[in-house]
């Protein structure tokens, strides 16, 4: 990722617990409020999505994404990159978790959006320091 936005929040849960929430992308609808519908195209032999269609709204940013989800790292990191979409040209993100103790995480979420359209880098940057910030916000909410 040449530019990307990142930020980190703390989960009060177990770091096995948080991965297997951030790898069930196909509920990611029920929980994240940019992600509006997950169709699964591919899956691995342990059951993590590999490909995924995805319905994104996050504000300003409206598209349909096919993401490509790299589990090589798991569980201290998960990536995906964007196969294609309508409007974007590069979709990166990476979440990557670090145990604090047995009942803390730290979660630091990194996104790179480059769009087809001719936007300023200042509001990309914004829109992605947002959804950055309301993902990890929703993904602490489901722990509490």
């Amino acid at each position: 990722m040449s530019e990307f936005s990142t930020s980190t929040v703390l989960v009060e849960a177990p770091l096995a617990e948080v991965a297997a929430k951030l790898s069930t992308i196909g509920e990611y609808p029920q929980w994240l409020t940019s992600i509006k519908k997950v169709e699964v195209v591919e899956s691995d032999s342990e059951g993590r999505v590999i490909k995924a269609n995805v319905s994104i709204d996050a504000g300003v940013m409206k598209d349909r994404a096919t993401l490509v989800y790299d589990w090589s790292a798991a569980p201290g990191e998960i990536t995906f990159s964007l196969d294609e979409a309508d409007l974007m040209t590069t979709m990166d993100g990476r979440y990557i978790l670090k145990s604090i103790d047995a009942e803390t995480t730290q979660v630091t979420y990194e996104l790179g959006v480059e769009l087809s359209l001719p936007v300023p880098r200042m509001m990309i940057s914004k829109t992605e320091k947002q959804t950055i910030d309301a993902a990890l916000k929703e993904l602490q909410a489901q722990f509490e």
